[in-house]
């Protein structure tokens, strides 16, 4: 992972490069101020304060960086700087750095699992706010575990490797981690169980639990989609399909990071983290078309598509969620591809009966400029889920509303008195942005722990 702490220091006076950020309105007030060298600098140049542009101008110490932005105080506001800048120290001139530390910061993200990174060297941005420093190195390292486990080929990470990240999580912050698996997980949770049941022996489905703090705190669960890898199961994906689905465990990542995020905030909840880890590969053991399934809730599902095997997992790990009668409930999934039909790749859908909590995520979504859209659980497609000889299908014919029947098929296995939200994240990046390179990414991961952090600490 990305080492983010020399990227961002404490400002104790030491030589640094000064940044000015312009908008495009402030440009020509700026440019009256300057020297005349200053001004053909920026007439040979183009600049013209567009976002995304700089230029180095020449001081008698060294240089000064002029750059371009839409907005000054935005989270990627210094995103391209720390992608092109040369290596060195900086610092903002005449502001703090607040929110723009996670641009500079994730600007420097680098996935080098398979290949070394080509980098000029580290870009040292300087800060006064030292606790602000604190919380924004833990953003970023949870955003770069997002990253890094969704662009980690799913030959490298499987079931056994989700539960492996649990506990060094787990043992970062003095938590316990349970897993059950085996005959234990076929009677108990049993739809993870034919869900996963297909794959080799060392890719077997489990579900992972990491239990933190004070039990007399008010309880809520966070709860992730872990399916390593998804054929598709006997309903089998097309290639074109099937070739990013590596990143189908982008929930159970989502819900590792931020759950390590409240562990570091020490934010004063009993935290139940459920991670349903499976592989949906095709073998002799497939579970099939036209199976019943049963489920830990009692339920019976008429399976009728294999590859909608997201919700049958997160059915088991949501009523195991609800049993230790949490006050909140949060499930990340990369659930459908009606989301991104509806909404695209980078606006989760927000599902939830509970209106204050609705709002607070919502809110929290614009603060951190990490938005997330609500979406109705219209309870007028719930006839939908019917099912001619089970309690109810997983999948309804006809792909209406996918997003929200999929939504409906898990509040069947929420307790109705207990908060709950379902994000349906795409957890991939399809083209770059500053600070956003293409591949895994987080989405919604900073307006749940803003909403959290408010809701429980009041900062």
């Amino acid at each position: 992972m990305t080492d983010f702490a020399p990227l961002l220091q404490p400002d104790r006076g030491q030589s640094a490069h000064a940044i000015t950020l312009l908008t495009a309105d402030g440009f020509d007030g700026w440019l009256s101020r300057q020297p005349a060298a200053t001004r053909a600098l920026a007439a040979a140049q183009r600049f013209t304060a567009k976002p995304n542009s700089h230029i180095l101008v020449p001081q008698d110490d060294g240089i000064a960086v002029v750059a371009g932005v839409a907005d000054p105080a935005a989270p990627w506001a210094l995103a391209k700087l720390a992608e092109t800048l040369p290596e060195g120290s900086y610092r903002l001139d005449g502001a703090e750095v607040g929110a723009n530390a996670l641009g500079w910061l994730l600007g420097q993200y680098r996935f080098t699992r398979y290949r070394k990174a080509e980098d000029a060297g580290p870009r040292v941005l300087l800060t006064r706010d030292v606790a602000h420093r604190d919380e924004m190195l833990r953003i970023a390292a949870a955003t770069a575990l997002v990253r890094d486990l969704v662009n980690t080929g799913a030959g490298d990470l499987g079931p056994a490797e989700l539960e492996a990240q649990a506990e060094a999580l787990a043992q970062a912050h003095g938590a316990t981690v349970t897993v059950t698996a085996g005959e234990t997980l076929a009677r108990d949770y049993p739809m993870i169980h034919a869900v996963g049941q297909a794959a080799t022996r060392d890719r077997a489905p489990r579900l992972i639990e990491l239990a933190w703090g004070n039990p007399a705190h008010p309880r809520i669960a966070i709860v992730g989609k872990g399916v390593c890898f998804d054929t598709g199961g006997l309903d089998i994906k097309p290639s074109a399909g099937m070739r990013l689905m590596k990143k189908d465990m982008g929930g159970a990542a989502h819900a590792l990071a931020l759950a390590g995020l409240v562990m570091a905030a020490k934010l004063p909840v009993r935290l139940h983290l459920l991670i349903p880890a499976v592989e949906n590969a095709v073998s002799g053991a497939s579970f099939r078309p036209g199976d019943v399934l049963r489920t830990r809730k009692g339920l019976t599902v008429e399976n009728t598509n294999t590859d909608a095997e997201g919700r049958l997992i997160l059915g088991d790990a949501l009523t195991r969620a609800g049993e230790e009668k949490p006050e909140l409930i949060l499930d990340f999934a990369t659930l459908t591809g009606a989301a991104r039909v509806a909404l695209g790749p980078d606006l989760p859908p927000l599902f939830t009966d509970d209106e204050a909590l609705a709002a607070e995520l919502l809110a929290a979504g614009v603060a951190e400029d990490d938005p997330v859209w609500r979406m109705p659980l219209w309870d007028g497609y719930d006839d939908m889920l019917k099912s001619d000889i089970a309690d109810m299908v997983n999948a309804p014919d006809g792909g209406f509303a996918g997003a929200i029947t999929a939504a409906l098929f898990l509040r069947r296995f929420v307790p109705r008195d207990t908060a709950w939200a379902h994000l349906d994240v795409f957890a991939w990046r399809p083209s770059g942005k500053p600070g956003r390179p293409k591949g895994g990414d987080a989405y919604a991961l900073r307006a749940a722990y803003r909403m959290l952090k408010e809701r429980y600490s009041g900062v």
